[in-house]
Order: structure tokens, then sequence, then C-alpha cells
């Protein structure tokens, strides 16, 4: 081999050796690139707040008032879940957008149609049922000038309300089917009782409307809408007479959607009492709602939260403070979340329940992660695998050499060109570019040639010895 052929081919390895170091660093910088991004993405989904979209309207109102005290309260520390308000006009509208996927949660009354799949997070308040019907006219004694007894009202029970006009408070159909349900309820057909309905900002106009028989309002027991509604009806047309729904355990059993209550005595006015006596009614839950679909943990960790700031939002909004937990024990119509459920019967999963799963799935992404990168490995390597294998095939071929060398400068030279294939071998493998199964392969040839380089040394050695030993014994002439 000449002196330039031995340059180009010495150049040309350290080509390759440069070529294999580079990839091997591209390589390292993917992988470490792969495993960063994968363990970013993952720190990222695991510590990012959930911001949940709670549809509530109308503006203005408690619930409104409720809802977004409580995305501040959410928002003001570093929380699990986060609150996003829609506002709408009213509990039917946020039904519907959850139920068209455009929100996560919403406020609405147990009464109303709930979109598939809809499960009970929260009970924001009761809305209790008041009927009440006017004495007579505000001030006129019909007994007599001196007489102290009170004027016996037309109307005494649910009954009596056939053929009468009832005045409505809240513009919500919901009110109206809720008395329908009252009447048919106690025998009186739906049909023969007027409705009219008055805003809530219109209470002084009902109580002025001669043409109206009775009342109702449907809203919690302090309520400042029904207090007023029933104070001014008092002025105008005489004391109250409340009217008890006593089938209120038939309706409750008929229809899980409301509940047999209460309303207990003097809760509208203290002197005089208003009512006198416990009257029973039913109520109606308005309530925050959730999709069967929403995570376990989501909804879990917003339950918490909510019941955790309750109390400091019922300072700023005092309608939180009847916010309460829904009843696993009674059977209604609509189901309670699983994820809140979870929290009140203290079954919630642990972390690992939750992401055990996860756990098992990043460690068999892992390990074919690293069968990709060793199979990578080796086919960027499968130069210098051949190439090894080219030198084991050389090495067996200088052994044949060595064997048949006629003098120690030719072993020299096979010595010479063995010594560079084993640093160009060892390099590689210090490399990566070979495994030490390879390694090994060729320590075996490398040693088959060094014995065969010593042997044919030996065995010149000796033959020159005797050619010496026997110019040196031939007789002189």
């Amino acid at each position: 081999m000449s002196s330039s052929e031995s340059t180009s081919q010495t150049t040309g390895e350290a080509a390759r050796r440069e070529r294999r170091r580079s990839n091997s660093l591209l390589l390292a910088l993917a992988v470490g690139f792969l495993v960063f991004g994968a363990a970013t993405g993952a720190l990222y989904y695991a510590l990012r707040p959930d911001t949940l979209r709670i549809a509530v309207g109308p503006p203005g109102s408690d619930d409104e008032k409720v809802v977004q005290a409580m995305a501040d309260a959410f928002g003001s520390e570093s929380r699990a879940v986060r609150l996003s308000p829609i506002k709408t006009e009213g509990a039917a509208e946020s039904l519907a957008l959850l139920g068209a996927g455009k929100a996560d949660l919403a406020v609405g009354r147990g009464d109303l149609d709930m979109p598939a799949e809809a499960q009970a997070v929260a009970v924001v308040r009761k809305n209790f049922v008041v009927l009440w019907a006017p004495s007579g006219l505000a001030g006129k004694n019909f007994a007599g000038k001196n007489s102290k007894r009170k004027p016996a009202p037309k109307i005494k029970e649910v009954a009596d309300l056939a053929g009468r006009h009832v005045g409505v408070i809240g513009r919500t159909a919901a009110n109206a089917a809720l008395l329908r349900v009252v009447l048919s309820s106690s025998g009186v057909a739906a049909d023969k009782v007027a409705i009219t309905h008055f805003g809530t900002d219109n209470i002084e106009e009902l109580a002025r409307d001669a043409s109206l028989d009775a009342f109702m309002a449907v809203g919690p027991l302090d309520s400042k809408i029904t207090s007023d509604a029933v104070a001014a009806t008092a002025r105008t047309r005489g004391e109250p007479k409340f009217l008890a729904i006593e089938t209120s355990e038939a309706i409750a059993l008929k229809h899980p959607r409301y509940e047999s209550e209460e309303i207990p005595p003097s809760v509208f006015n203290a002197d005089p009492a208003w009512p006198e006596d416990k009257v029973e009614t039913v109520s109606v839950s308005h309530l925050i709602v959730a999709k069967k679909t929403l995570s376990e943990t989501t909804v879990a960790a917003f339950f918490r939260q909510l019941f955790a700031v309750r109390q400091a939002i019922a300072r700023q909004v005092p309608g939180a403070a009847h916010i309460t937990k829904p009843d696993l024990e009674k059977d209604t119509e609509l189901p309670v979340h699983r994820g809140a459920a979870a929290v009140i019967d203290g079954n919630e999963r642990t972390f690992l329940d939750r992401y055990g799963d996860y756990f098992w799935f990043g460690l068999l992404l892992l390990s074919g992660i690293g069968s990709a990168v060793a199979w990578l490995r080796r086919y960027l390597n499968r130069d210098e695998r051949e190439e090894n294998t080219s030198h084991r095939k050389r090495i067996l071929a200088m052994v044949s050499s060595a064997r048949t060398a006629d003098s120690n400068q030719e072993l020299l030279s096979l010595q010479r060109e063995a010594d560079a294939i084993i640093r160009e071998t060892l390099e590689c493998y210090d490399d990566g570019a070979i495994e030490e199964e390879e390694l090994a392969a060729f320590g075996l040839v490398l040693e088959l040639l060094s014995n065969a380089i010593a042997e044919r040394r030996a065995a010149l050695q000796r033959a020159n010895f005797e050619t010496v030993r026997g110019a040196a014994t031939a007789p002189r002439g």
C-alpha cells in the first residue's frame, strides 16, 4: 500500500468517524428534546387549572351574582378549577347552552327540560311555592265600625281557585306549569284558572290589580321579592290567607323533581304573623348541573372548591348561603354527578387510582421510545458495523499472510496495519457504533493474528539462527 493511498484511507476514516460522532450527537439531542418535551407537556397538563364555562342568567339576578362571586373567589387563588361565566337571558337558555356543548356547567331550575345526561352537582337554593289570597280591601270593616273580627277570605284552600284569577310573580313559564301541577293534584282543572304573569319589578302593579283573586310566588323563604309582594297585597287588599298545598307529598311522589316542604310561621312578618301557622307546600331546587361526560376529577375539584369558598362569598352575596350539597339518599329525577357524589361519600379516587393507567402507558411508551432509539442508532451506525465486519475479514486474511511471511519486515507491516485497525475499532466502540458482542468477536480474530505473527517471527528467528550456525561450522578450503 503506497503512502498516498494510506493517507487517503486515513482521511476517509477520520471523516467517517466525524460523521459518526455528529450522528450520535444529533440522536442524543433528539432524544433529549423528546424526553424534555414529553415531561414539560405532562407537567403542564397536570398543573394547569381547568377553566369551566358556566351559563347563568338573567343578568343582575341572584344566581348571576352568586356565580360571579364564585368565579372571583376561584380566580383569586391558585386553584385547580377556574370559572368563566356566560350570561344568558334565563335558566332555560343556560340549560340549552349546556345541551349544545357551549357550556360545561349551567344554573337552572330542576323542573325545566334538562339536556340529555344532565346531572346535579350542587343545590344553589330551594324555591318554595307560596300561594295566598287577600282577605278583603285594606281598612274596610265588613262586620261593623267597632268590630275587631277579621273579614273572612273568599278563598280558603287551593280547591277554591276554580274559576278564579291568579297573579304569578315571574314571567318564566315554569311557574305557570308548577301552578297547573298544584291545581291538578287538588282536583282543579287547570283551564278553569286564569293566570297573569308579573315581572319581579311589577309588584305594586300586581297588588293594585283588583281582578286578581290570589297570588303565587316561587323563591327562597327569605326572598325579598316574595316578602315585598305579600306586604304590598296586604296594604291594598287586606291580610293574606296562605293556602296550604295538602297534596304536596303526592306531588313529590308523582313528580320527583318537586319536594314536599313546610313554610314556617312568621317567616314573612312577625306582627302580625304571616303565616300564623306552618303551611304545607312544595319546593323545586335551583341547581348547578353538568353533563355526565364531564370529568369526575374536574367535578370533584369544583365541588370541593365551591364549599371551601361558600362562607366567604356568602358575606358578599347573601344568596350564596343557600348553596347545599345534593341529597344522595333521595330518589330524585336528576341523578347526582359521580364526581360530586364521590366527595360527599368520601369515596373519591386516589391519585394512583386516577392516573395509574397513565403511568403504565407512560412506561410502555418509554419502552417503545427506547426500542425505537436503539433501532435508529443501529441504523445510523450500519456503515460502521459493515466496516467492522470488513476489518475482521481483513485480519483473517492477514493471518494467512503472517504465516507465509518471508521476513520480519513483512510481519512488522502487518502489525502496524493491525494497530491502525485496533485504534479505529476502539474509537467506534467508544462512540457506540459497535456493541460489546461485536468487539468480543473482533478480539478473537485479533488474538488469532497475534499468535500467527508470534509463531512466524519465532520460525524466522530459528531459520536465521540455523543459517548463521551452519555458516560458522562449514569447513574452510
